[in-house]
């Protein structure tokens, strides 16, 4: 079966048209685009109120998100973190002046490993910025214990995490910060955007002031900040989708089970270990084949019926930013170099599914014949 067309890693959810266009007049109209106009605001609230957490700001993008967090908890110094990420991670973590140290991360969760994140603090960390990998919670309770013995500052990556759930609440809520990505290629989008959530108002408060350039009334500046707004336009695709946020959870749960029933049996093929039995988002379905190269021979393979999963993440920040490992990091770097997301979006068809999953289960079968000969 090939695809009437290209079938990439994953595609946009957007609302019916109306939905956004209803919006467009009240722009117009107030001619207010930027700096927390209603749309802004009205998104904001409906956002927080969805997610069940206090203390949220919509910013312009979940990279600003993790600055503006460093900021509001005056972090300086070094900052202990995974380099399973993206690279927005550490470039966030560098934007701001301090230094990542890389510890090494579970072969199971694919999160950071507490006891290696332990190893890796020196006395010069200030903070942990720990990734929900994929959406998948990390050891939120041995990194909680971690930060609070050694009084510092975690912070939370939950780029992934919209609509995640951790023993009955939300995973924004955890640590002393967490940021969620809300950009187009997302669960769930305002275009553009990203979200801070703290744990106090007042820390709240200053990321106010810091993503509005420093200035808390007029153009008194009592410190230097940042441009971390973001617009009405952006506000309408986030308001606009939001009454749709239930459904794309459970159309993305539903495809998430058809890949793993397809898939369970597959010889050659491993799963990332979920660390939650509910709550979970299935924003991401990653794989681990055999070996890199077995992962090459699949994406040529699928890549003739024009389909084209990620190699998400890879490689390893351990192996691009080398100068920044606390301790060599081989089980990323294993991962980074076995790993395969495959396609998943709101509107892909159970036929294409199959058709990757057919490609896959036929290329497995070969490999590990050959391997055995």
């Amino acid at each position: 079966m090939h695809p009437s067309e290209p079938v990439y890693v994953t595609k946009p959810f957007l609302p019916p048209r109306e939905a956004y266009e209803r919006y467009l007049p009240g722009i117009w109209e107030r001619q207010y685009l930027t700096n927390q106009g209603p749309l802004a605001l009205e998104f904001e609230r409906g956002l927080s109120s969805y997610l069940n957490v206090a203390h949220l700001r919509w910013v312009a993008n979940g990279t600003m998100a993790l600055q503006l967090a460093l900021r509001a908890l005056e972090v300086k110094g070094e900052v202990v973190t995974t380099p399973f990420t993206h690279i927005a991670t550490t470039s966030a973590i560098v934007a701001e002046g301090c230094t990542p140290r890389y510890a090494d991360v579970d072969a199971v969760t694919f999160n950071l490993d507490p006891a290696q994140v332990e190893a890796a603090i020196t006395s010069q960390t200030r903070a942990i910025v720990a990734t929900h990998v994929f959406g998948n919670p990390c050891d939120i309770v041995a990194l909680e214990a971690i930060a609070r013995r050694r009084g510092i500052k975690l912070i939370f990556d939950a780029a992934h995490c919209f609509g995640v759930q951790w023993q009955g609440r939300s995973v924004l809520e955890c640590g002393d910060a967490s940021i969620l990505s809300l950009h187009a290629t997302k669960l769930f989008h305002s275009t553009e955007g990203g979200a801070v959530v703290l744990r106090d108002e007042a820390a709240a408060k200053r990321v106010d002031q810091h993503r509005n350039f420093g200035m808390e009334q007029g153009d008194l500046t009592e410190l230097i900040g940042v441009n971390g707004k973001n617009s009405e336009l952006h506000a309408a695709m986030g308001l606009a989708n939001l009454p749709f946020a239930d459904e794309i959870l459970e159309r993305r749960r539903q495809q998430h089970v058809r890949y793993t029933s397809l898939l369970e049996d597959a010889k050659g093929l491993q799963f990332q270990g979920l660390s939650i039995q509910s709550g979970y988002n299935h924003a991401y379905f990653p794989v681990l084949l055999p070996s890199e190269a077995a992962v090459e021979t699949l994406l040529s393979r699928l890549a003739k019926q024009f389909i084209y999963p990620r190699r998400y993440f890879s490689p390893s920040l351990s192996e691009q930013y080398p100068q920044y490992n606390a301790h060599p990091c081989p089980i990323s770097e294993d991962l980074a170099h076995r790993i395969v997301c495959l396609p998943l979006y709101h509107t892909m068809e159970e036929a294409v599914q199959v058709a990757i999953v057919e490609e896959m289960r036929e290329m497995l079968s070969n490999w590990t014949s050959a391997q055995v000969a």
